[in-house]
């Protein structure tokens, strides 16, 4: 299989080429590292919607971009999460943050294994799944701003839309699982 680099795929490799790129600025001691970090992991999310609207108005979607964008956003919301967990410290913030993380590698080994079997369409995304996505994205952004601006408490809003995307990913989980069984070939569900 050759691999085709065409402007989508290459968006979504700059979208992996922020994650160290992210780490080295979260870390630089310098007071405005996180309106920085805020405008890696928004410049990462806009390269995520290009890349998807180029490849489809374009017509150049290919098997390796349908591999690649997902694992490019897998990586980069676990890699935030657990930078920002490792920053505020607290189990208020590790557990809807290792749900997500859970639901991420949960979700990418049924698809990978339903693929095996044949039934991939069964576990395609969603519409709930893109709205889990939107609210983890914001809360991702949010919690890595975490000051407040213009008296509106940026991390609190950031903690709980993580609490909805939280929720949102047990839902979205519980129902790829379910379509997941229902398609067994010997399934009694």
């Amino acid at each position: 299989m050759t691999i085709e680099y065409n402007l989508p795929t290459c968006l979504t490799l700059f979208r992996i080429a922020l994650i160290p790129l992210l780490a080295v600025v979260f870390y630089v001691p310098w007071a405005y590292n996180n309106v920085a970090c805020t405008f890696i992991f928004f410049l990462a999310g806009v390269s995520d919607w290009l890349d998807g609207y180029l490849a489809r108005k374009m017509q150049l979607e290919t098997p390796f971009g349908a591999f690649l964008d997902p694992v490019a956003d897998k990586l980069m919301v676990a890699f935030v999460l657990v930078l920002i967990v490792q920053q505020q410290a607290n189990p208020y913030l590790a557990v809807p943050a290792a749900i997500i993380i859970g639901r991420e590698i949960t979700i990418a080994s049924l698809r990978e294994w339903m693929a095996e079997i044949g039934q991939r369409a069964k576990v395609k995304v969603s519409e709930l799944g893109k709205w889990k996505t939107m609210s983890q994205m914001l809360a991702i952004g949010l919690l890595l701003y975490r000051e407040d601006l213009l008296g509106i408490p940026i991390n609190t809003i950031g903690y709980v839309l993580l609490y909805i995307a939280a929720a949102l990913t047990l839902w979205s989980m519980v129902n790829y699982l379910g379509a997941a069984l229902k398609s067994m070939p010997d399934s009694k569900v």
